[in-house]
């Protein structure tokens, strides 16, 4: 008989660009806001590398030319294109689902700490069927502060009643790394996430680093060889 896989009693991960390709859904809002103001489309291929950033960040992208303030007063109306495209064309990462489905299988949860506003995460997460499967959701606005500040994923513990030491977050952004490091929890950096040409995972410090949601069950990734 095949040993378990060593799988910590929580696993907790970042939405966008680590569990859930959605930068389809975003591009697709980025793109209907442009063609409403009467600017062309922004590539995809040059859009999904800024999506772990957040709204703001996207609209940057596609609106260089714009003061910061001329485009944080478009923040709501691209959120609102973006809330009724959710569905549509995100999809899990390939193998993130058997990853979820062995977390499950050894008693141990999975939780998700995103930047993302809670309004819209808890849409992406009913769109994918995850709301009765995920512990705990805390978004970019459940508190005052979000990643990489490490008080989020110390919300997350407390509302799962566990400690620290007992969980891992995984995430495919800099940001999750130092929120996790801060908050003294083991990390994963996903290589098949949103990042700029420029940023180097290596630099990020990270406990493990991987190149495919199956090697999370990999000895030594989750839990410590």
């Amino acid at each position: 008989m095949t040993a378990a896989v060593p799988i910590p009693p929580v696993v907790l991960f970042d939405l966008d660009g680590t569990l859930l390709d959605s930068a389809p859904d975003l591009h697709h809002a980025m793109n209907e806001l442009l063609a409403d103001v009467g600017r062309a489309p922004v590539p995809l291929d040059s859009f999904r590398r800024v999506v772990s950033r957040g709204g703001l960040a996207m609209l940057a992208q596609a609106f260089p030319d714009l003061q910061q303030a001329e485009r944080d007063a478009m923040l709501g109306a691209f959120l609102d294109r973006y809330s009724r495209a959710i569905g549509r064309l995100s999809r899990a990462f390939e193998g993130v689902e058997p990853v979820l489905d062995k977390i499950e299988s050894q008693g141990s949860r999975w939780g998700i700490v995103t930047n993302k506003p809670g309004f819209l995460a808890e849409q992406v997460i009913e769109s994918v069927g995850w709301s009765a499967r995920c512990a705990v959701l805390v978004a970019g606005d459940t508190l005052p502060v979000k990643k990489p500040d490490p008080a989020p994923l110390h919300h997350a513990c407390q509302r799962l009643s566990v400690e620290v030491e007992a969980c891992v977050y995984v995430g495919d952004d800099e940001r999750d790394i130092i929120a996790a490091r801060a908050a003294g929890m083991r990390s994963v950096a996903v290589l098949w996430g949103y990042r700029s040409e420029q940023e180097n995972p290596l630099d990020w410090r990270s406990d493990s680093l991987i190149a495919h949601p199956d090697e999370l069950l990999a000895p030594g990734v989750l839990v410590p060889a």
